[in-house]
């Protein structure tokens, strides 16, 4: 009998290598016969992608806190819906690139939105769906900001803000990781890639009972 299909999400800030060890898992997992699907945000579902367009691009000023919050939701809602539910139900594991906890980090902690505003927004949003597993990809903001430049891409507007701003970014997740111990774990993300790898893998599979 296939194991429950998981929810697991990676976060982190700018450079913490999210991207590349989401590959790393799903083709771990699917080597183990696991059906997984790697998704992000902004983004995942044809919707959310053009607003990822208008979210990531631009310079930092171009949305309020309030606006650019409600841009991520109005994301993640359709990212939800037409993306990770479907997966989910269809028995497929879904690993996603940032989900919810990036909002109290980057809107938040970043931005000044007030913790409790974020979490209406996402009771309404998402009621009580949330990550089986999070895996926090912690590295010296220094560093992370250092492997970001250069870049073949336009979403670079978060880049752009202050290393002020990209040390509330790195304290928000440290804080989010003590706040819920049960469903996050900090990995140390300023290794070798191979390395993380093993230890996320690891993670993952002693938390579900996976060989």
């Amino acid at each position: 009998m296939k194991k429950p299909a998981r929810f697991i999400t990676l976060e982190g800030g700018d450079g913490s290598g999210k991207s590349t060890q989401i590959k790393l898992l799903v083709a771990a997992l699917q080597q183990r016969g696991i059906d997984a699907l790697a998704t992000r945000e902004p983004g995942g579902s044809k919707g959310a992608e053009e607003i990822r367009k208008l979210v990531l691009t631009g310079e930092p000023g171009r949305w309020d806190v309030m606006t650019e919050t409600l841009l991520m939701f109005a994301a993640r809602s359709d990212n939800v819906a037409k993306a990770i539910k479907p997966a989910l139900a269809a028995k497929t594991w879904v690993i996603c690139d940032r989900f919810t906890d990036s909002t109290y980090a980057y809107q938040g902690a970043g931005g000044g939105l007030a913790r409790e505003t974020i979490r209406r927004m996402e009771t309404l949003v998402l009621g009580d769906f949330r990550p089986d597993l999070t895996l926090i990809l912690d590295i010296p903001t220094d560093v992370g900001i250092a492997r970001t430049h250069g870049r073949a891409n336009d979403e670079t507007r978060f880049e752009k803000f202050n290393i002020e701003f990209h040390n509330r970014l790195r304290a928000a997740y440290l804080a989010i990781a003590r706040r819920d111990p049960q469903r996050c774990v900090v990995i140390d993300a300023s290794g070798d890639s191979d390395a993380i790898a093993r230890t996320i893998w690891n993670t993952v599979a002693k938390r579900f009972r996976l060989k």
